[in-house]
C-alpha cells in the first residue's frame, strides 16, 4: 500500500512505524530544512512523561487507558524509555490538593517523608507526603524523535521537505494528514494550547524519575533528561500561543524548581522554549477521513502518551478495516442519534 504522510513530528512519526510495520510504502511529507527533528516541532518541547494514571487529574479516560499502551510502543520502537515511576508532591500547605489529586488518579502508592527520600535523596526533609507511580515511566523527546527517524529512513522510508496540500496529495496516493496546529484552517475548532518550558543544567541535584509539584495555580513537573540536565515545564496553560514565554510563567517555573531543590536557584538556564499543543474543545485526539484523506490530530499535551494508540488505530482502519474509537464522523452520529 502506498502512502503518503504530511507532517514528520511525533504524530507523524509514529503513525509511519505503525505503517512500516504492516508493510506500507512511505512517503513523508515535512516543512522545514528536511534537517533531523528540531524546534519547529511542537513535539521537539515535549515532557516526555509516559504517566498516564497521573493524566487522569484532569484528563478524560480515554487518555489514562489509551496511554498505557505507550511505554512498551516506544521501548520497542526506540529504545529511549526509562521506567523509574512518576513522583508527585506538595508542599505542607497545598496537602488539599495532594489528596485532590489522589482522590482522581489511580495506580499509586502513597510515600512517607522517609520513603520520598528514599526514592529521590536531593528530596530529603523538603516534603513529608506524596504519590509515587510505579508502573509510569519517561523519555527524551529529542532522542526518541531522532531515533525513530533514523530507523524509518534507514528502512527506505523516504522523506521530502516541501509544502504540501493534503486535498492535492490525496489524488495521488492516500495521505494522512498529520500536521498538528498547522492544519487549523482546515478543521473546524482546532485551537492551539501555549506550553511554556525550561532546560536547566544543575550538576548539583541528582533526580532519577519526573516529579510533579502540585501548585495552587500552575501544576509544575520537572524531567530529568541525564548529565545534570533536566527539562521543567507546566502541564496547564490555557491561553492562545505566543511567540515567547510570560515573564509569570517563567518567574512559577523557577520558583517551582527551587521549591523541590533550593539547588536549582544556581542552575544555568539552557533554553527556553513556547509551543501550541493542537487541541480540540473536548481535549481528545480525533482520527477523520475523507475518501483518500485521513487526519490524525488534537492530541494536545499528550502527544507523546497517545500517539502510539493513534498509530495503532490508523494502521488496523486501513490494514484490518475496523473502526477506530477516536473516528469523529462516529462521534457525530452517536451524538445525533
Amino acid at each position: 500500500m502506498e502512502i503518503t504522510i504530511i507532517g514528520a513530528g511525533v504524530t507523524g512519526l509514529a503513525v509511519a512505524r505503525a505503517l512500516r510495520d504492516r508493510g506500507a510504502d512511505l512517503r513523508i511529507v515535512e516543512r522545514g530544512d528536511g534537517a533531523a527533528p528540531g524546534p519547529q516541532a511542537c513535539s521537539w518541547w515535549a515532557g516526555g512523561m509516559l504517566a498516564p494514571h497521573c493524566e487522569g487529574e484532569s484528563a478524560e479516560e480515554p487518555v489514562v487507558r489509551l496511554g498505557q499502551e505507550a511505554a512498551g510502543w516506544w521501548e520497542a520502537a526506540t529504545g529511549c524509555v526509562t521506567r523509574a515511576g512518576s513522583l508527585v508532591v506538595s508542599p505542607a500547605r497545598d496537602q488539599a490538593d495532594l489528596r485532590r489529586f489522589s482522590q482522581r488518579t489511580s495506580g499509586f502508592e502513597p510515600v512517607d517523608e522517609a520513603q520520598i527520600a528514599a526514592l529521590e535523596p536531593d528530596l530529603e526533609g523538603r516534603f513529608t507526603k506524596g504519590l509515587y507511580f510505579p508502573s509510569e515511566a519517561h523519555l527524551d523527546p529529542r532522542a526518541a524523535l531522532t531515533t525513530l527517524r533514523t530507523r524509518l529512513e534507514a528502512e527506505g522510508v523516504a522523506f521530502e521537505t516541501r509544502e504540501a496540500d493534503p486535498t492535492q496529495e490525496a489524488k495521488r496516493a492516500l495521505t494522512i494528514d498529520c500536521r498538528g496546529l498547522s492544519a487549523r484552517a482546515a478543521m473546524d475548532g482546532l485551537r492551539g494550547v501555549k506550553g511554556e518550558m525550561l532546560v536547566l543544567r544543575c550538576p548539583d541535584v541528582a533526580l532519577t524519575r519526573p516529579i510533579r509539584l502540585l501548585h495552587p495555580r500552575i501544576p509544575l513537573y520537572i524531567v530529568p533528561r541525564g548529565e545534570g540536565l533536566y527539562m521543567l515545564g507546566a502541564t496547564m496553560i490555557e491561553a492562545g500561543a505566543g511567540k515567547h514565554p510570560s515573564a509569570r510563567a517563567l518567574l512559577e517555573l523557577l520558583s517551582g524548581a527551587y521549591a523541590l531543590n533550593p539547588a536549582f536557584g544556581e542552575a544555568e538556564v539552557l533554553e527556553i522554549g513556547v509551543d501550541a499543543r493542537p487541541a480540540f474543545a473536548d481535549n481528545l485526539p480525533r482520527i477523520s477521513r475523507k475518501g483518500r484523506l485521513i487526519s490524525v490530530n488534537g492530541l494536545y499535551r499528550h502527544g507523546f502518551l497517545l500517539a502510539p494508540a493513534m498509530a495503532r488505530m490508523v494502521a488496523a482502519m486501513l490494514y484490518d478495516e475496523t473502526t477506530p474509537e477516536v473516528l469523529h464522523e462516529d462521534r457525530v452520529k452517536r451524538r445525533t442519534a
